[in-house]
């Protein structure tokens, strides 16, 4: 059965209820859309907690980036992901691990060997969708 995304109901309950979004790939290059996207969902009131192993340690928008989603020792709501399709699987195995509510592939972003992997272990999956426009037009009650 192809891959169908959750309803905006859905969508929109997952963004009224997360405090924390880890975002896998965010550039701390301010013209790049990952940390627009980003910088937009820290300023609607969401931590932001920046996944990144080429610029682990540093801080961006704030933040502390870790280097993978199993360093980080909070809770995560939502796994906001910037690769490309082909590199998401592991990313996928490493939110089974850490158990957030979703795993959100940005628009343009496809893998449904990931998708299955993180729903098999009750994680919600999206993708092909960005998260910043879905918050603009399901407006989450934050």
């Amino acid at each position: 059965m192809a891959f169908q995304n959750p309803s905006d109901e859905v969508r929109r309950n997952l963004l009224t209820e997360a405090r924390n979004i880890a975002v896998v790939g965010l550039s701390n290059k301010p013209d790049r859309t990952s940390y627009m996207v980003t910088q937009a969902m820290q300023n609607a009131g969401y931590r932001i907690i920046p996944v990144n192993p080429v610029i682990a340690g540093e801080t961006v928008l704030g933040e502390k980036v870790f280097a993978s989603l199993t360093e980080i020792d909070e809770p995560i709501d939502i796994v906001n992901v910037f690769r490309r399709s082909e590199e998401v699987m592991p990313v996928a195995e490493d939110a089974v691990k850490v158990k957030p509510k979703a795993f959100w592939l940005q628009q343009g972003i496809f893998n449904e060997q990931a998708a299955e992997l993180v729903q098999q272990n009750g994680i919600t999956a999206i993708m092909d969708k960005c998260i910043k426009v879905d918050h603009a037009l399901l407006r989450p009650e934050r």
